[in-house]
């Protein structure tokens, strides 16, 4: 980190924004913070104080940037019409990368900044040219899965204070320096704007009728049971289907049009390929064509080693060594190399090769 340079920070009134200024300060840093106004749970606006009085302790400018038009029209509109399109939407990695970081760098041009820091839990490494996100040390907040979209002048402007810590570290630096409010804060899970049931959220949402009861069926189409609307489920889905059979079924296919939802057994999910729109590759010649990359669907603990390659349509494929359940419309895979984060995309299929699954069973 540069000393004696002038940085905008992202300043959620949580733990890790907060320490990341006090790191930042003791860098040499003239911090700058901005706290975004996207979303307030019943009209809730403590972490905007939590964040001003921070920033007045430490005599750090403090601005506020009210964005929750454009996080309804980016983010929630997103979240519901993937959700009505039968999809799996991952909103905590469209606004990292479309909204919260463009729009740090916006603002920091606007106010002559150049670098941009958050309290994000990775870190940052120049590789033939080219800026990467790598892991955080702290292996359970590791927020990397979330930064592949990120184009090289914002990889190139961040500063990561918290990148080499661990959120128990975070919390002792907060108390130690007489920020107690801060150092006891609980951690926020899930999306922001429904963190515990998206479900409720979206009926609130969406027209009286749009979400109706429906038939849970078999590959064959037979019925097996009733369920409550086809929204409220998600590829790999076992638990919460509501109903109680001889064996584990877990949700294989979901089709709209027909307000249907199909179950089958575990192995019935296993997928060999998949394509992925909306991509991001930072350095080709450390991704396509490679048998050495790890795809990762899934935040926390799940990691498939594949080869990437570009297709006509401009979309990429990424063939699996090994199978693997559950690969949903919608998500988010990311692409790495050991801590490395090589890129990603949006997935929009997963493809069932039945030869590659029974020769590696």
């Amino acid at each position: 980190m540069d000393a004696k340079k002038r940085v905008l920070l992202g300043m959620s009134g949580g733990t890790d924004s907060s320490v990341a200024a006090l790191l930042l300060q003791d860098a040499g840093y003239e911090v700058v913070g901005v706290t975004f106004r996207f979303y307030e749970e019943k009209g809730g606006t403590e972490y905007l104080d939590d964040a001003r009085d921070l920033c007045q302790r430490l005599g750090i400018q403090h601005i506020i940037s009210d964005q929750r038009e454009r996080f309804q029209s980016t983010i929630i509109d997103y979240f519901i019409n993937e959700y009505m399109a039968g999809h799996t939407p991952v909103p905590c990695t469209l606004c990292n990368n479309y909204l919260k970081w463009p729009l740090l760098r916006q603002i920091a041009d606007e106010m002559g900044i150049y670098y941009l820091a958050t309290g994000h839990y990775v870190q940052k490494r120049k590789i033939d040219d080219h800026w990467h996100i790598l892991n955080g040390v702290d292996e359970d907040k590791n927020q990397s899965f979330f930064l592949w979209g990120l184009p090289q002048d914002i990889l190139e402007r961040m500063v990561l204070p918290m990148g080499g810590l661990t959120k128990q570290r975070v919390r002792e630096i907060a108390e130690e320096r007489g920020f107690l409010k801060a150092a006891r804060k609980r951690d926020s899970f899930g999306v922001c704007f429904c963190p515990m049931d998206y479900r409720s959220f979206l009926r609130s949402r969406v027209s009286s009728g749009a979400i109706q009861r429906g038939e849970f069926v078999d590959a064959e189409g037979r019925f097996i049971a009733w369920h409550e609307g086809y929204p409220f489920y998600t590829i790999g889905q076992r638990r919460g289907l509501g109903i109680d059979l001889n064996q584990a079924v877990f949700v294989k296919e979901i089709i709209p049009s027909e307000n249907r939802v199909v179950l089958g057994d575990l192995s019935s999910l296993e997928r060999t390929e998949m394509r992925l729109k909306d991509w991001n590759i930072i350095n080709p010649a450390l991704l396509l064509g490679r048998d050495d990359v790890v795809v990762k669907i899934r935040y926390r603990k799940q990691e498939n080693r594949c080869t990437v390659t570009l297709l006509p349509d401009n979309t990429l494929h990424v063939s699996l060594h090994t199978p693997l359940a559950a690969i949903a419309p919608g998500q988010a895979a990311a692409l790495y190399r050991g801590d490395v984060v090589l890129g990603g995309g949006i997935i929009v299929e997963g493809i069932r090769s039945v030869d590659k699954i029974e020769n590696n069973s």
